[in-house]
């Protein structure tokens, strides 16, 4: 089976994607990816590409085109505006003339926002005769009002019409959690064929030994610990983690957080730390992927959190399954599906969306249990992920919706034939 994989970000920027491509071309499938030129999160395009003009490499063995297009940038709603019109552009355009000649047996669209990168897929997949199969990774337009990068109604009421399009015209739907279901059937008229398809973890190689990462994740071990991982943005809540990190540190509690990674808010977030004198937080900066395991290992607890914005409570976040497969306990402190993910798991401790005090108990709760309860939680966490988001699992369910859809898509030519 021929396979489309059509995602506005791939390798060398660290999306799950990546791991999945390779597992569907393990399981037999002839995968080619369409991306754009590398430059998240920086925003600059990664050393060895250009922004413009075609590419042609390989990753893994699997062959990547990759589509012109406008970085990102850094704090800049124009040059984000750009880089997502740009690649909308590129796909529309040269898409189909990078692929000429070509036949797939289905497209599919791996889609974190922007969803409009959705608009040019749908236009291959026409032009190959392939059905579609869409992976949402954000709710649009709900995200773009959560986070303020669109507080125009008309333009927001202009995006719903878009997406609208878009749902309709994709064979099937892919939700990486339930509480998807219901805003897409609404926007939908009950028109889209949904599926429930998470996020996996995946098993990142531990990196050769680094001077830099063994010494931070011995600072990370060397007391209670509890780490964050990710983006350093605005949905992340980290006005109410340096709120809880303050009381914590006013009550004399020895627990530290260190938060691990970039992004749009880092330098606020340093600035903060300064202003009130917190002691307790630690920005270490972005490590890769690889590190993680050994950081993630020498951590007391992991902090996955999200603003209270009803948008948020649909979602679980990419890191949840990873946090539970490194088999610590996990403070979850957001709303909806991530948080009743690891109540239900057993896996640590969820508290309220933006409740820096609640935040603050839940820490000192971890750090009073003795460390067979921690242990026990860790144990429940790893268990947990190995059941529900398992990459081999997860990718022979795809490898059958993929037989599905083309099932489905036989039938409906023969009909129209008739």
């Amino acid at each position: 089976m021929k396979v489309l994989i059509f995602t506005q970000y791939f390798w060398p920027e660290t999306f799950g994607i990546n791991a999945l491509a390779k597992k569907l071309r393990d399981q037999g499938m002839e995968v080619t990816v369409m991306t754009g030129k590398p430059n998240y999160p920086e925003g600059k395009v990664f050393a060895g590409h250009s922004a413009w003009g075609t590419a042609r490499d390989a990753y893994d063995g699997i062959e990547v085109l990759r589509l012109p297009l406008s970085p990102r940038g850094k704090q800049s709603s124009l040059r984000l505006l750009l880089n997502y019109l740009s690649f909308i552009v590129a796909g529309t355009v040269i898409g189909p003339w990078m692929l000429r000649h070509r036949s797939f047996d289905a497209v599919f669209v791996y889609a974190p926002s922007p969803l409009l990168q959705a608009l040019p897929a749908i236009w291959l997949a026409r032009l190959k005769r392939a059905p579609m199969a869409l992976w949402v990774q954000d709710l649009w337009p709900e995200s773009l009002s959560a986070t303020g990068f669109i507080k125009n109604q008309r333009v927001l009421g202009l995006v719903a019409h878009v997406v609208r399009f878009i749902y309709r015209h994709t064979d099937r739907v892919l939700v990486p959690s339930e509480a998807f279901r219901a805003p897409i059937l609404a926007l939908t008229k009950g028109a889209a064929d949904i599926h429930y398809y998470p996020n996996a973890w995946v098993e990142e190689p531990v990196s050769d030994t680094l001077a830099d990462v063994d010494a931070l994740a011995n600072n990370i071990a060397s007391g209670f610990s509890v780490v964050f991982a990710g983006n350093l943005g605005v949905a992340q809540s980290l006005d109410t983690i340096l709120d809880a990190a303050e009381r914590l540190q006013n009550s004399g509690s020895q627990a530290r957080f260190f938060l691990i990674g970039s992004g749009s808010l880092s330098s606020w977030l340093n600035d903060e730390i300064q202003r009130r004198n917190l002691r307790n937080v630690v920005l270490p900066g972005r490590f890769p992927p690889a590190a993680m395991p050994r950081l993630y290992e020498a951590a007391s607890a992991l902090l996955v959190s999200l603003r209270d914005e009803p948008i948020f409570a649909y979602t679980i976040p990419s890191k949840v399954q990873g946090y539970l497969a490194a088999g610590r306990p996990v403070i979850a402190s957001l709303n909806g599906e991530g948080s009743r993910v690891v109540t239900e798991a057993g896996a640590g401790i969820a508290c309220a969306a933006g409740d820096a005090q609640a935040l603050a108990e839940a820490v000192q709760v971890l750090t009073q249990m003795d460390s067979d309860s921690r242990t026990k939680m860790g144990e429940n966490a790893r268990r947990y992920a190995l059941a529900h988001f398992s990459l081999d699992r997860l990718a022979s369910d795809l490898v059958g919706q993929f037989e599905e859809l083309l099932a489905t898509h036989a039938i409906q030519k023969q009909e129209k034939s008739r």
